[in-house]
């Protein structure tokens, strides 16, 4: 993970053209030409830079999403845990019927209907994610809920939302956390869908663009699909073992 930041930070200095650009003849051979270790795709593109660059949308495009999905969920999951009653039933209903859309249909919907631009896919990759932490957080709010110290919280004159700020939220964040970089690699995925299909940002270099460019001539070029392919796998994979690894980290109870 920490090589993957390195790429996508660097990517400006050693790629200082526009990874757009054609700035070689195209269709070089992967390991063919010390100018471009990658190759070059069919107009003339350098594959390095566009992993590079790639690096950079995908990782921030992963982080927005996620730090979207998860400010959302944990205010709709901390209220309905908290109020209970007739709140909880309709946020948790509210929930329930964005989980019954396909998550991928949805995204393709948003995007289809307010254009292809980095905001529009962080929007609606945080519209498809936000349900699954609001569960979480409720969970772990009606845990919390019962717990001495906040049930004596209201004798103290302490507010419903001071309650929700400095008892129950602080004591949700490391599940929270820990979830957020799954939030990110599945944001990743989506991205890289919407992007082979012609729906990502156009502005911006994609992995998921560069399989798409790739996938007409992947007899005779493979690596123009192989090598953004692993990128995404190996960010994927990646973000699922922070995750795990968070979760060990930040759970007391594996603490002990």
């Amino acid at each position: 993970m920490t090589g993957l930041v390195a790429v996508a930070l660097a990517a400006p200095l050693l790629y200082p053209a526009d990874p757009r650009d054609m700035i070689g003849p195209s269709m070089v051979a992967f390991g063919t030409d010390r100018s471009f270790p990658l190759g070059t795709d069919g107009l003339g593109r350098d594959v390095a830079a566009g992993i590079a660059y790639g690096a950079r949308t995908s990782l921030v495009l992963g982080a927005l999403s996620a730090g979207c999905a998860t400010v959302i969920g944990m205010s709709l999951g901390l209220i309905a845990g908290y109020a209970r009653g007739w709140v909880d039933t309709v946020l948790m209903g509210f929930c329930e019927l964005f989980q019954t859309i396909p998550h991928f249909l949805l995204a393709l919907f948003v995007v289809a209907i307010l254009g292809a631009s980095i905001s529009h896919i962080i929007l609606a990759i945080a519209l498809t994610s936000w349900p699954g932490v609001a569960r979480l957080v409720r969970s772990q709010t009606l845990m919390l809920r019962e717990l001495d110290f906040v049930r004596a919280a209201p004798a103290m004159n302490v507010g419903d939302v001071r309650i929700i700020l400095t008892h129950l939220m602080p004591n949700v964040l490391p599940a929270v956390i820990a979830n957020g970089s799954i939030l990110a690699a599945v944001a990743i995925l989506g991205e890289s869908g919407l992007s082979f299909l012609g729906l990502g940002d156009p502005d911006l270099v994609s992995w998921g663009s560069m399989i798409g460019d790739g996938r007409d001539i992947i007899r005779t070029a493979p690596s123009l699909t192989l090598l953004p392919g692993s990128a995404i796998l190996i960010t994927v994979l990646s973000l699922n073992l922070l995750g795990d690894g968070l979760n060990k980290a930040l759970d007391p109870r594996r603490r002990r």
